[in-house]
């Protein structure tokens, strides 16, 4: 009887429980640390889109590198581990069109980045992602790069000669310092700091919102306004656990994630200004940089992405007439 009746109670448990039982978590990792824009994006991203996906499934953002790498957590993302990635310079490595964001001063305002998304972005970039697994939710962003080091300022290409410069795992990347004359390395983002700070690399570069979360100014003297990349950063999914989602959810998310967009950008122009403030008040000198000088040792550079990214030349193009 006790039997029967500890059943009874078991089954009106599990009754009163069946959405808690249900819920699915929807893992999403990044390399934001608490304060970044990549962090404030997935979280409101998260808090919008959970009310809405009625408790069938959450989502649950894990930052700081908690799941590695932006390199390995797009490895996990195909393997199924991991359900979104929110990853910026390392799509370049993914799929090649996505490095038309790794030239050179070619986005000049958000503004313009709208443009390009409208214009190009969807109908020719985005198709190159989803060939190799990975759909694009929403673009978002991660922002204008700046160079900061321990050695001098920087002013023109010339003073990045010999310097050990950290840079995103994005081959582009590398190639443009080579370029003006640095020794870049890839680098996982949460080695950073510490590298700096042991001097295996002299500098870094970022967007403040990242320089200034990851307190890269406690370790760096000097802080160089090149704003030489724009890097959007993109919501991503694998497209096999796409399918596998139910239409509603697809939709909610999506729509979603398009949506968080303009909280993304209304932070990121804020921060520009007060983040600056901060890390000057800590003490980094700042300097403005001849960004004419940079923009004419970044020929080289378009020209051999040109050559080697079929398609590439044509969206730059495009680009460059949307910026005007």
């Amino acid at each position: 009887m006790a039997g029967h009746r500890f059943a009874a109670l078991a089954a009106i448990a599990l009754a009163f429980c069946g959405n808690t039982w249900a819920q699915t978590e929807l893992k999403f990792g990044h390399v934001g640390e608490p304060g970044s824009l990549l962090g404030a994006a997935a979280d409101e991203f998260a808090k919008r889109v959970n009310p809405k996906l009625g408790g069938k499934y959450k989502v649950v953002a894990y930052g700081s590198s908690q799941l590695g790498g932006d390199k390995e957590m797009l490895q996990k993302l195909k393997l199924g581990t991991i359900d979104m990635v929110e990853p910026s310079t390392v799509m370049s490595s993914e799929a090649d069109l996505f490095g038309v964001f790794e030239m050179p001063y070619l986005v000049k305002s958000r503004e313009h980045m709208k443009k390009i998304e409208k214009d190009l972005f969807w109908s020719k970039i985005e198709p190159a992602a989803e060939k190799k697994g990975i759909k694009v939710l929403a673009v978002w962003e991660n922002g204008f790069r700046h160079i900061t080091n321990n050695k001098h300022p920087i002013n023109t290409p010339a003073d990045l000669k010999g310097i050990k410069l950290r840079v995103p795992e994005g081959k582009w990347r590398v190639k443009m310092f080579q370029a003006y004359g640095a020794n870049p390395s890839p680098m996982k983002f949460s080695e950073v700091f510490t590298a700096l700070q042991t001097g295996v690399m002299d500098g870094q570069e970022n967007p403040f919102a990242q320089i200034a979360s990851a307190k890269f100014y406690e370790v760096q003297k000097y802080l160089s306004l090149t704003g030489h990349v724009y890097t959007p950063s993109y919501l991503v999914v694998s497209t096999k656990k796409w399918a596998t989602l139910p239409a509603d959810v697809r939709k909610i998310l999506e729509e979603t994630a398009k949506e968080t967009q303009a909280f993304v950008y209304e932070k990121a122009a804020k921060d520009d200004e007060d983040l600056l403030v901060k890390m000057k008040a800590a003490g980094i000198q700042v300097n403005n940089a001849d960004k004419d000088a940079f923009i004419a040792a970044s020929k080289a550079v378009y020209e051999e992405y040109s050559k080697e990214v079929a398609g590439a030349k044509e969206i730059i193009d495009r680009a460059i007439v949307l910026g005007k």
